[in-house]
């Protein structure tokens, strides 16, 4: 009788600290326990702020796999968290990004290709930056910390991501959304999953390549912001562009109408085109600058907005861009330097506020400007064998991924196209070459 009751009493004790003994069918009981569902944390337990308990959360994105256009919207994933019961006091939630540094290219491309707003409980949405830890492989992921909130059965987290055309490249990425007290994910974690889509770019998203033919018609081809195929179709902008002895872009052009021209014509006046806004006529009616400029060998964009212009002694004139002032859309000119006949090309871009020249022996240089205006900072090489074309174009962002990207044509038509890459903490030309077109010596001019 006594083996008995010490036999209940160390039954009781077993249950009271929850585990079934063997001769219960403790090991069976153990073996049959069901294992968390997807999206539900394992073996998460709260601290001593959100209560004690050894259950766990669930993470459940709505509607599945949110997929995220070119830059074209923005769009809105909801996630829905449950909390053990027994959480509570403030609780705080992250999202994590498996896009590592290597990836992403860097911080601050990162940044331009993805905005994001979070708000929890229907709340206000507030600007939830990404951060990036130094932990694990190239650096670890990015990460947003979401608004902290109190504790309750259910948070409805809506996370909100507005992108640039770089976006595209990352694919399908598998983030995790982690909540937790204390700064700790120990209350729910969940997968989120974001489908950055190959769509066609909204058109104020993608730039456009300007091309006039012999006989004096000018071309637009616009991008498409696809890899396999950068361009769409020519249209016909319009005729009589052959009174011109030189045409240069001014600021960015876009599929949307966006961007202005400069075109010299034989007497030496110069005349500014403003962009229209309309992308089947790109352009407003034509504004006299002024005349002289037939002492330049060269006339290139500097920037955004400014034009760069070389004389037949050589010397390099940067001439600031008046804002707001079709009529008089330049300052005047500021020497910049001598010795600008060691190239034989000059071409102008809008990232890093600089040009990009060929010297006579083939070789690219790029010069970024300095800090103090007009001057630039020493030149770097970006390569040999560019004599290989008789005409070297910027192209912006062709293909969605970079903001370096020129085009070339070499002297038998065809076009190629380098697409822009990391170096150094610039945007330079790829060493690789890749065929885009043929048939392109019909132009005499290619912007």
């Amino acid at each position: 009788m006594a083996r008995t009751h010490r036999v209940a009493l160390a039954i009781v004790a077993a249950l009271a600290a929850g585990v079934a003994p063997a001769a219960l069918g403790g090991a069976t009981a153990a073996a049959a326990t069901p294992s968390p569902t997807a999206g539900a944390t394992a073996g998460a337990t709260a601290g001593a702020t959100a209560g004690q308990t050894t259950e766990t959360g669930t993470v459940v994105q709505e509607g599945g796999p949110l997929v995220v256009p070119s830059g074209e919207e923005v769009v809105t994933t909801r996630v829905t968290v449950t909390l053990p019961e027994g959480a509570r006091g403030p609780v705080k939630a992250r999202l994590l990004l498996p896009i590592t540094w290597e990836f992403a290219g860097d911080a601050w491309d990162f940044h331009s290709d993805i905005k994001a707003t979070c708000s929890v409980n229907g709340g206000a949405h507030q600007p939830c930056d990404w951060l990036q830890p130094a932990e694990g492989p190239n650096h670890g992921p990015y990460v947003a910390t979401l608004p902290s909130v109190e504790a309750a059965t259910t948070l409805t987290y809506d996370i909100r991501l507005e992108t640039g055309i770089g976006a595209r490249r990352y694919g399908d990425v598998h983030g995790t959304l982690e909540v937790g007290a204390g700064g700790a994910p120990d209350l729910a974690s969940g997968p989120v999953v974001f489908q950055f889509a190959r769509t066609t770019p909204a058109a104020a998203l993608r730039t456009t390549v300007l091309a006039r033919d012999k006989a004096g018609v000018l071309w637009q081809y616009e991008s498409t912001g696809l890899h396999e195929k950068p361009l769409k179709p020519r249209a016909r902008i319009g005729g009589g562009w052959n009174v011109y002895t030189s045409i240069t872009t001014v600021g960015e052009r876009t599929a949307a109408g966006e961007g202005d021209l400069v075109a010299r014509d034989r007497a030496g006046v110069l005349w500014f085109y403003e962009g229209s806004g309309n992308p089947a006529a790109p352009f407003k009616p034509r504004v006299r600058v002024g005349g002289g400029w037939n002492a330049y060998t060269a006339i290139s964009a500097r920037g955004w907005d400014g034009l760069m212009a070389r004389d037949k002694a050589g010397v390099l004139w940067f001439y600031p861009p008046n804002y707001g002032s079709p009529s008089a859309p330049f300052q005047q000119r500021q020497r910049v330097d001598g010795d600008w006949n060691a190239y034989s090309a000059l071409v102008g871009r809008t990232l890093g506020d600089g040009v990009v020249t060929r010297d006579t022996a083939g070789v690219l240089w790029s010069h970024r400007a300095a800090w103090q205006r007009p001057g630039f900072m020493p030149r770097t090489r970006l390569g040999g064998g560019w004599n290989a074309y008789d005409r070297i174009a910027y192209a912006r962002n062709l293909a969605g991924s970079r903001d370096g990207d020129y085009l070339a044509r070499d002297k038998a038509g065809h076009l190629w196209f380098y697409e822009g890459l990391q170096r150094d903490g610039n945007l330079v030309p790829s060493p690789t070459r890749r065929e885009i077109g043929w048939g392109w010596g019909i132009y005499d001019t290619i912007l």
